[in-house]
């Protein structure tokens, strides 16, 4: 099996949050950081931006830039520019909008690895969606993202609909819960502070 690279996406513009939501801190320090922390036991990580949010990442993070002829295709950019530099790799995708993530839930992908599969997603039955920026693309399937975007596919949801992917079901549906606007950032502060206090 292909070694595992633990790619952070940052994101685009997040136009509904009116800031990036890659910097918002949930544990005491930007959330595309906290992310990259806990994506420790990959082979290598990195963190996946564009141009503009690359100049505030600190030295000490390894950086994949989106490459320019990616642009505009929302995170199929990501996974694109990663695997023309590291075609022999598989990619482990998390996004930063995803507060209640942490080690556990990220480690249950990769036990879901087998020979067999294409990709591993988290699968949410409520919304019946899978979940593309919760999951490992397996090197065996990466040739047919970029013959995707060849004919202007970019969604990365379809593509896992069109692959042989396994879906899991996280223990806590919250663990999927998705910030897109400050009202949501501000509740899910107020239940990880509840969380913790448990």
């Amino acid at each position: 099996m292909s070694k595992l690279f633990g790619l952070v996406v940052c994101g685009g513009q997040s136009s509904r949050m009116g800031t990036d939501k890659s910097i918002l801190e949930y544990h005491n320090m930007p959330q595309r950081y906290y992310i990259y922390s806990i994506l420790n036991f990959c082979d290598n990580v990195f963190l996946s931006c564009n141009t503009n949010q690359a100049a505030s990442i600190h030295a000490s993070y390894n950086v994949i830039i989106d490459d320019s002829q990616y642009s505009n295709i929302g995170p199929m950019a990501a996974l694109l520019s990663a695997y023309s530099k590291f075609p022999e790799a598989s990619f482990l995708l998390v996004g930063c909008d995803y507060p209640f993530v942490d080690s556990k839930v990220l480690k249950k992908l990769i036990q879901n690895r087998s020979n067999e599969t294409d990709a591993i997603c988290y699968f949410n039955p409520k919304t019946n969606f899978e979940e593309p920026l919760l999951a490992i693309y397996e090197n065996s399937c990466l040739s047919n993202i970029v013959k995707n975007f060849v004919v202007g596919n970019y969604s990365l949801r379809h593509f896992l609909k069109s692959v042989n992917t396994k879906k899991i079901i996280p223990e806590f549906l919250e663990s999927l819960t998705s910030v897109d606007t400050i009202k949501d950032f501000e509740k899910a502060l107020i239940k990880l502070n509840e969380n913790s206090g448990k």
